[in-house]
């Protein structure tokens, strides 16, 4: 059964990328410090990344590595884990949670690389709205002459604002994750589950190192 993975690549751009690229006329229209903490945060990262980037189409085991902690780290894995698992979530003991967020996030840091191309896509920036420890961030991305409304909610943790969710063109990751990822466990339960996923971060691994 098709999980979804195969799109992560997209999915983990579109988490970071467009805050970075932000116009910053639009921005100008709240100028609240929440506001400008978010984006100074994200693009300084971008900015980073960019320079890892250089010009090549290559980069080097190290900077890979880099790159992967950079993009990931604006990633609220276990919020997500939570949203995509819905009611099972409870259901599941601490060391199962901890099992598939630990999963799930390699898959996505292994993916997270598949194109840097999309890295470079060109991004308007539209909107950030904030309700407390919440955020709401809206972006047209641009890749391959192709527009498509991107929008993001946020939290602020320990660690600064985190994505809990994408939505792309209207649709919820984590509502299609939670779509795939239920379906199992209702029809074969947790365990099979994590066994296709495990499986899918054991391709991962081996399309990584050529094995």
């Amino acid at each position: 059964m098709d999980i979804h993975i195969r799109h992560l690549t997209l999915f983990f751009f579109l988490v970071l990328v467009p805050f970075a690229m932000a116009d910053e006329t639009a921005a100008q229209d709240n100028s609240s410090a929440t506001v400008n903490e978010i984006r100074s945060m994200l693009k300084n990262r971008d900015r980073k990344i960019k320079t890892l980037l250089g010009s090549s189409a290559t980069v080097s085991a190290d900077q890979k590595e880099q790159l992967r902690n950079l993009i990931n780290g604006v990633i609220d894995f276990r919020a997500m884990s939570e949203g995509a698992l819905g009611r099972h979530w409870d259901r599941l003991t601490v060391e199962q949670q901890d099992t598939f967020v630990d999963t799930f996030s390699q898959i996505v840091r292994l993916q997270s690389l598949s194109d840097l191309e999309v890295y470079r896509s060109v991004i308007t920036y539209d909107k950030i709205t904030v309700d407390g420890k919440r955020a709401h961030v809206v972006t047209t991305t641009t890749y391959k002459k192709v527009p498509t409304p991107v929008e993001y909610d946020l939290r602020k943790t320990e660690s600064g604002w985190m994505a809990t969710d994408i939505i792309l063109d209207g649709v919820s990751t984590v509502k299609g994750y939670a779509r795939s990822f239920q379906s199992v466990i209702r029809k074969k339960g947790f365990d099979d589950l994590m066994e296709r996923l495990q499986k899918r971060l054991q391709k991962e691994k081996e399309a990584e190192t050529g094995a």
